[in-house]
């Protein structure tokens, strides 16, 4: 994404991932104490997108490699 700003719920986040909602709540409130997101009434914004990629499982950096290879990014 260009913006480090996305209007994402919970509830929406859950659907896309398949997991309960709730498990959604657990994550983004770990990733807003480590200080790597901001969440508030359905905004999500990256406050340190390196760390967050850090953070991330191998999947991101093989889903973002193929991005780049097939010139979407």
């Amino acid at each position: 994404m260009e913006s480090d700003r996305l209007r994402l719920t919970h509830d929406f986040l859950g659907q896309m991932l398949g997991a309960p909602r709730t498990t959604v709540t657990l994550s983004a409130g770990l990733l807003q104490r480590a200080g790597l997101i901001r969440y508030s009434r359905g905004v999500v914004t990256i406050r340190n997108r390196s760390a967050l990629e850090k953070t991330a499982c191998e999947c991101y950096r093989v889903v973002l490699s193929e991005f780049q290879r097939l010139g979407l990014l």
